[in-house]
C-alpha cells in the first residue's frame, strides 16, 4: 500500500486494547478512515473509526499489534486505505493492503484508488433487465441470475458452496470472456492456495484478480477486504468497460468481522449479538455492486447459515439485498444430487414471464408443482411403500425422481476428484430435457442415465452403451 505522510501530522499513542488503539494528536485530528503508521518500521497500520474529543482519535489496527506500546509515535498519512487498479492486477492474488501475496514482484503499472467509494449514481445505472446465464442446469432454469444483479449461495458448512462458485468463475471466463475477482474474506490459506492452483490447472488465472482477507488476520482486514476488491472491480466496469463477476465468499464472515470490531468499540450489541450498525455496513457494500451503461459487476455471494438457520439476522439482512436465493440442502448433498440446490427453497426476481418468456416460465412453475407434489408424497411413500400409491401418483414420482437426477451436474473443477467430464449447458437443451421428462419420453429408461449427464441426449447415448 503506497502511503505518504500528511504535512508530518504525527500523535502519540496513549491506550492499546487489543486491535482498538487510541491515539492522542497535538495539532490537527485526523480524519475518519485515515491511515495511521506506527510501530518500530512503521509496519503497523491503524484506520480511524471515530473522534473521541478534540485530541484523541479511536482505530482498529489492520495489522498485528505485536512490539506496539504506549507512548510511540503514530503518523498520520492523510490517505484513507488504498487499492491498486489496473490490468496488471490480472492473474495476481493481493491481501487488503494491495500487496501481493502470490510469490511474485509487486506489478509496476497500477493506480492506486482508495477503498471508500460512493456507488454509483442512479443516473448512471442501467435500466435494461437481463439474465445472466451460468451453463448449470437447475440455476438458469429455476433460479436465473440477473446481469448486474446479486445472488446469494445460502448453505451451512460442507455442502458446496465454493465449489459451485470456482465452477461459476470458470463458466464465465469460457462464456462470457469478462473478468473475474474473488474476494476471499476469512478463507483459510489452504482453500486459498488450491483455488489459485486450480484456476492456473483450468487456465483461466489471466483472466482472474483474486484478494485475501484470511482467517489468521484481525478482524479489521477482514473488514475492509471486500471494499478492495469492489474498487478493483469497479475500475474493470468504469474504466475498461468490461463485465464484472465479483465472487465473494464468504459475505457472512465480513458481518463476522463487523461484529468482532463492533464489540472491541465498546457498542451495544443488537440481536443476537451482531453488531447493530450491520444494515448500514453491508448496504455500503452491496450498493456499489451495480450495472451502469458501461458494464455490469455481477455478484455470486455465498452466506454461510449458521446452524442451518434462515432467520438467524446475517442471513435475513443478506436476502434483502439479493435479486437471487440459491440454498443449498444438506439432504440433497447427502443423496449425492450435486450441485445441492434446493429446487422449491431457492427463488429469483429474474423469474418472470416478461423476462425470461413464457415457455420457460410455465415450465419453472410445472416442475415446481411436480418436485413439490412429490415431497408431500415421500412420508406416505416411507410409511406405506409406492405400490399403495395411485397410478397417477407413482407416474408424478417418477417424473420427479428423474428431473432431481436430471438437474445434477458434473463440474469441470470436480472432474480431477470424480473423473468425468465437466459439462456446461445452453438453456434451450435443459429446457428441452426437462419438458421431455415431463412428457413421459423417458419413463422406461433407468434413473440412472439420467444422473451426472449434460444434455437430455447423453442419457440415450448412456443407455444404448450400457445395453452394448
Amino acid at each position: 500500500m503506497e502511503q505518504a505522510l500528511h504535512d508530518d501530522n504525527r500523535g502519540s499513542i496513549v491506550a492499546i486494547r487489543g486491535s482498538v488503539v487510541d491515539v492522542f494528536f497535538e495539532k490537527k485530528l485526523p480524519h475518519i478512515y485515515s491511515i495511521l503508521l506506527t510501530g518500530r518500521s512503521s509496519d503497523i497500520i491503524i484506520e480511524v473509526q471515530t473522534q473521541l474529543d478534540v485530541h484523541h482519535v479511536r482505530g482498529i489496527a489492520l495489522t498485528g499489534t505485536q512490539g506496539l506500546s504506549r507512548g510511540m509515535t503514530a503518523a498520520d498519512t492523510g490517505n484513507t486505505l488504498q487499492a491498486p487498479v489496473g490490468r496488471e492486477t490480472l492473474s495476481r492474488m493481493f491481501n487488503v493492503f494491495g500487496r501481493t501475496i502470490d510469490r511474485l514482484d509487486q506489478p509496476k503499472n497500477v493506480v492506486w484508488r482508495s477503498v471508500h467509494r460512493n456507488p454509483p449514481p442512479l443516473a448512471s445505472r442501467s435500466t435494461r433487465t437481463e439474465v445472466f446465464h451460468t451453463g448449470i442446469k437447475i440455476i438458469d432454469l429455476l433460479s436465473p441470475l440477473e446481469r448486474g444483479g446479486k445472488a446469494g449461495l445460502f448453505g451451512g458448512a460442507g455442502v458446496g458452496k465454493t465449489v459451485l462458485l470456482t465452477e461459476m468463475i470458470h463458466n464465465m471466463v469460457s462464456r462470457h470472456h469478462g473478468v473475474s475477482i474473488f474476494c476471499g474474506i476469512g478463507e483459510r490459506c489452504r482453500e486459498g492456495e488450491e483455488l489459485y492452483r486450480d484456476m492456473q490447472k483450468a487456465k483461466v488465472l489471466d483472466s482472474m484478480v483474486m484478494v485475501f482477507g484470511q482467517m489468521n488476520e484481525p478482524p479489521g482486514s477482514r473488514f475492509r477486504v471486500a471494499l478492495a476488491a469492489l474498487t478493483m472491480a469497479e475500475y474493470f466496469r468504469d474504466d475498461e468497460h468490461e463485465d464484472v463477476l465479483l465472487l465473494i465468499d464468504n459475505i457472512f464472515r465480513f458481518i463476522q468481522a463487523g461484529s468482532e470490531i463492533s464489540g472491541m468499540m465498546g457498542q451495544m450489541p443488537s440481536r443476537l449479538g451482531y453488531q447493530p450498525t450491520m444494515g448500514t455496513e453491508l448496504s455500503r457494500v452491496e450498493e456499489r455492486i451495480a450495472n451502469t451503461g458501461t458494464g455490469a459487476i455481477t455478484s455470486i455471494q455465498a452466506v454461510y447459515v449458521p446452524a442451518d438457520d434462515f432467520t438467524d439476522p446475517a442471513a435475513v439482512h443478506t436476502f434483502s439485498h439479493l435479486s437471487a436465493s440459491l440454498v443449498l440442502s444438506r439432504k440433497r448433498a447427502g443423496e449425492g444430487f450435486f450441485p445441492a440446490v434446493d429446487p422449491l427453497q431457492s427463488s429469483s426476481k429474474m423469474l418472470g414471464p416478461g423476462i425470461i418468456g413464457k415457455r420457460h416460465y410455465d415450465l419453472s412453475r410445472e416442475i415446481r408443482k411436480v418436485l413439490a407434489q412429490y415431497a408431500e408424497l415421500k412420508d406416505i411413500i416411507a410409511m406405506l411403500g409406492l405400490e399403495q400409491l395411485s397410478v397417477d401418483d407413482r407416474k408424478l414420482v417418477a417424473r420427479a425422481r428423474r428431473l432431481e437426477r436430471f438437474f445434477t451436474q458434473p463440474f469441470y473443477t470436480t472432474g480431477q476428484f470424480t473423473g468425468i467430464e465437466g459439462r456446461t449447458v445452453e438453456l434451450e437443451d435443459t429446457i428441452d430435457g426437462c419438458e421431455r421428462i415431463l412428457r413421459d419420453e423417458f419413463q422406461d429408461y433407468p434413473e440412472s442415465a439420467l444422473y451426472m449427464i449434460g444434455s437430455i441426449a447423453e442419457a440415450k447415448k448412456n443407455t444404448a452403451l450400457n445395453a452394448t
